[in-house]
């Protein structure tokens, strides 16, 4: 996974400010993440609170810079290129995009409090593995929303062949 987003990074950094930002914050939730499950992987009652709230907050920063930055974006962008393709491309990977959102939204709901965090550290492992299975298919999505609404509009993209 942590691989999958350096190639990501590799192929969309530079394309934009926004998006680089947003895939280096893609970089640092992964390695909140790697760290959180080697944790869990290793003793998970010596778990604390801080770990899981390190990588829940960043998360959530992450789920809503999509949402309600880069998304939008996107979709400005291919709307101004007269990219209807992209537009009905995008919808459709937004929807499922949804779902592992509303994933994200559980996994706050369980660990957002302390004592929720406490009454569910036994399903850690498992939520560990989903949101793994989850997150792998949003950045792939994502990927795809980039690809489609962005770089094919990027000034190397559009050049002719000479």
């Amino acid at each position: 996974m942590l691989e999958d987003c350096k190639n990501a990074l590799e192929r969309w950094g530079g394309v934009h400010t926004l998006i680089d930002r947003w895939l280096d914050q893609r970089r640092q939730l992964l390695v909140s993440f790697i760290e959180l499950k080697e944790a869990c992987d290793a003793e998970l009652e010596a778990v604390n609170k801080a770990p899981i709230d390190t990588f829940s907050e960043q998360l959530m920063d992450y789920i809503s810079a999509g949402h309600f930055e880069i998304y939008p974006q996107l979709s400005e962008e291919a709307q101004a290129f007269g990219d209807e393709g992209a537009l009905v491309i995008a919808e459709k990977l937004l929807e499922r995009l949804e779902m592992s959102t509303e994933m994200v939204l559980e996994f706050d709901t369980d660990f957002g409090s302390t004592l929720s965090c406490e009454q569910n550290i036994a399903r850690l492992p498992a939520w560990i593995d989903r949101l793994a299975r989850g997150l792998t298919e949003r950045f792939a999505l994502e990927d795809q929303l980039i690809a489609r609404l962005h770089a094919v509009h990027s000034p190397q993209h559009t050049k002719a062949p000479a």
